[in-house]
């Protein structure tokens, strides 16, 4: 219980060091936060006198405390605080529950006030509020204490009208309240704010840059971008939603981000800063801006360090995704060649967002690069030369690539959405057709050997079936280009995937070797074609010399190094028994080379077996 000087007895209920702790620990970040909510209080109170006296101006001075850290004060000369305010005032800050601390009134002045006095007790153990209203009521003096305490009096001494709030600090908050500390952190919180702010004397508000709506930034608004970004930005994107009051600029980043990274923006609440790395202000796909608002119609939490996710957000959020994507639109209508640059960087963050947006898409596909089997292009060039031909991943881009007929291109579609748009390519560009392009159709339209060479082709392919048999790999016969390929290896996504699940296994060992054992079983069991094809090139040189070869022995060793060559050729994992097949058949062809008998091998070592079986080779 305590007794106010003029003789009236209230009860103050509340634990002022709980409130602390829970101010600390639950809604602000930090202790710095007071010097904010003092600012606030003193725009309020300007704001309002304002209300009554149109022509004040209104300014706010922070002193800082002197070496001996005795006093720290902030003064306004708004509106004031009558004897009758001050008591509601005290309802507002005695409160008791955690659930009224959080969810105490921030709509109202007076509500806003008390809160920001709570804030207070993070850095002082009391506090002195002394205050006259421009009413011209007597002058009154507020004194809270952390013990819970309180002392209202009705002072007899004449002062202007306006507010003192004086802190007190503990000596562990001697950095914050010191002319460094206190210009540092009213200078980041109230720099744009509409009232002029001094920290002893000097003053630390300025016109807000990012506020300019002309075309050519100033270097104000430059220097801004530099500090936001990290660099020079590639562009500029002037932001403005009416319906919420927020206003400010978009910096487009001039390098790349993985869209795993989320945009952040600079946000300012009637010019307070509200948070400096804000995630959710713009739509996902916009992670290549970064961006400063402020606002009047959006909704602080409790803390003021957040905004309330509510119906205002989310139009404010699809507006400056609007403001974004009409940006790049006139990019691409008015300069092809800044598109093309911006691209360049940002294609990755484009190729998402036309997905979803076909306006945006039938402006920007045309323009996107691609990888195509004759080198870069854009969809649109792709489109203007006939049909669009695509893989849907890179593996099978790859194994494409070596066989592709000149003059048609096949697109790299493995690419983040590359196939997804390119199976849309006819709703974005007009008269575009598409097609998807699978290995196995490709080697089926190979070029087969000539008639009069048929019969020598069919005995290789036969003799080379045998030799990789144990190896679950079938041969086929073509004449492609180049003619120094003599062979790729080719397979389905299937195949790929058994390669890479036996490979794992064989390097995982114990348990998961068991799981990858099982599910290799499955698969088999299943009755799913897991055999790869290797493409020997007819226009060869090493080919045909092989189809002249009568010695089984040596055409199934050569065999089998082209077909581990094509593996290593098409970045395909290699088995066990792939890497045995090799070293068996590079050491057999020395053997025979030299010409060593039949399963003969000079001190081969015990790793070292020979391979060749007597009825391999004849002499």
């Amino acid at each position: 219980m305590t007794t106010r000087a003029d003789g009236d007895s209230r009860p103050f209920q509340v634990h002022l060091g709980g409130i602390i702790e829970l101010l600390s620990a639950s809604i602000y970040t930090g202790p710095q936060v007071f010097i904010r909510e003092l600012l606030q209080n003193g725009c309020d109170a300007i704001a309002a006198r304002r209300d009554h006296e149109p022509g004040h101006v209104g300014t706010i001075r922070v002193l800082p405390a002197d070496e001996a850290g005795a006093v720290f004060a902030v003064e306004d000369d708004g509106v004031g605080l009558t004897a009758a305010e001050v008591g509601e005032l005290l309802a507002t800050v005695g409160r008791s529950s955690k659930r009224d601390i959080l969810d105490l009134p921030r709509t109202d002045r007076l509500g806003q006030f008390g809160i920001g006095l709570l804030s207070c007790f993070m850095v002082s153990d009391e506090i002195r509020v002394r205050s006259r209203s421009a009413t011209g009521a007597p002058a009154v003096e507020w004194v809270g204490r952390a013990d819970g305490t309180f002392t209202v009096t009705e002072l007899a001494d004449e002062l202007p009208v306006g507010t003192r709030v004086e802190l007190f600090p503990r000596p562990d908050s001697a950095g914050l309240v010191s002319r460094v500390g206190a210009h540092e952190l009213a200078d980041r919180f109230g720099r744009h704010l509409p009232v002029r702010v001094t920290v002893a004397g000097e003053t630390v508000t300025r016109p807000a840059p990012f506020l300019e709506r002309t075309t050519v930034p100033s270097p104000e608004l430059r220097e801004l971008g530099r500090e936001i970004v990290g660099a020079e930005p590639f562009a500029t994107i002037p932001l403005h939603v009416p319906s919420t009051g927020t206003r400010g600029t978009a910096f487009v980043l001039p390098f790349q981000l993985s869209p795993g990274q989320r945009q952040s923006s600079r946000v300012y609440l009637g010019g307070m800063l509200l948070s400096e790395r804000m995630d959710d202000l713009l739509p996902d796909w916009a992670f290549f801006v970064r961006s400063v608002v402020d606002t009047t119609g959006l909704h602080p939490t409790a803390s003021r360090e957040s905004l309330i996710e509510d119906s205002a957000l989310e139009e404010t959020r699809a507006e400056l995704g609007a403001a974004v994507r009409r940006w790049v639109i006139g990019l691409a209508a008015e300069s092809p060649r800044r598109l093309a640059a911006f691209l360049s960087v940002h294609h990755l963050a484009l190729r998402a967002l036309v997905l979803h947006d076909d306006e945006l898409a039938r402006f920007i596909v045309p323009h996107l690069p691609i990888e195509t089997t004759e080198g870069q292009t854009t969809f649109g060039e792709a489109a203007r030369r006939g049909t669009v031909r695509y893989t849907r991943t890179v593996d099978e881009f790859r194994q494409l690539a070596g066989i592709a007929r000149p003059g048609a291109p096949i697109v790299n579609g493995g690419y983040v959405y590359d196939a997804e748009i390119a199976a849309r390519l006819p709703e974005f560009v007009p008269d575009a057709a598409v097609e998807i392009v699978t290995v196995a159709d490709e080697i089926d339209h190979l070029d087969v050997p000539p008639l009069s060479e048929r019969a020598a082709s069919r005995r290789l392919q036969e003799r080379a079936d045998a030799a990789l048999a144990d190896l679950d790999c079938a041969t086929a016969v073509r004449a492609f280009q180049p003619e120094t390929v003599p062979a790729l290896y080719v397979a389905d996504e299937a195949v790929l995937r058994n390669l890479r699940r036996e490979q794992a296994g064989e390097s995982a060992g114990g348990f998961w070797a068991d799981v990858l054992g099982r599910v290799e079983d499955a698969a088999a069991a299943s009755g799913a074609d897991a055999s790869g094809r290797l493409a020997l090139n007819w226009r060869n040189r090493l080919v045909r010399t092989l189809a002249a070869v009568d010695d089984d022995a040596v055409l199934s060793r050569a065999v089998r190094i082209l077909y581990v060559q094509a593996l290593l050729a098409g970045h395909r994992p290699l088995r066990a028994a792939d890497r045995s097949a090799l070293t068996d058949a590079m050491t057999d062809i020395v053997h025979l080379s030299v010409g060593l008998d039949a399963g003969v091998v000079t001190d081969p070592g015990p790793h070292s077996p020979s391979t060749i079986d007597k009825d391999d080779h004849a002499d």
